[in-house]
């Protein structure tokens, strides 16, 4: 019966990570819109408090 030489194993090389499939502008876009849906409304800005004048009667 012949020998049989081990045979090398091959090495594997990590490979890359995979890339999201996701473009840059989309990307800033899902951004942009979570920060919107995220971001309370702002307060209402108060009013300011005019003297009443006193109203003139017509003519």
């Amino acid at each position: 019966m012949p020998e049989t030489e081990p045979q090398p194993q091959a090495r594997r090389r990590p490979q890359p990570p995979a890339l999201a499939g996701v473009s840059m502008r989309d990307l800033l876009a899902s951004c942009a819109a979570a920060a919107a849906v995220s971001t309370p409304p702002r307060a209402p800005e108060p009013e300011t408090c005019r003297p009443v004048r006193e109203h003139r009667e017509a003519a």
